[in-house]
């Protein structure tokens, strides 16, 4: 099970704020379930995101236990 997220930050770009979130969302990643996380940036003009997210569960049992965990909670309540 693939779980992605496209994004784009009003930080502005290189920020310290920008480099702040993108720190805060790395950390994500050590949540358990998480698998093969990746942060990645858009470079194509023709989409209006600029970044993304993308990780993978063994199944949507894993990926439910992420969605609940106090971490991304805390994450997505306060990002």
């Amino acid at each position: 099970m693939r779980h992605v997220v496209p994004f784009r930050l009003q930080h502005a770009p290189n920020s310290a704020e920008e480099a702040d979130f993108l720190s805060a969302n790395r950390k994500l990643a050590d949540i358990p379930g998480v698998q093969a996380f990746e942060l990645s940036r858009q470079v194509s003009p023709k989409n209006a995101f600029t970044f993304c997210v993308s990780m993978a569960f063994a199944d949507r049992a894993a990926y439910d236990a992420y969605n609940i965990h106090p971490a991304h909670v805390d994450f997505v309540q306060t990002r």
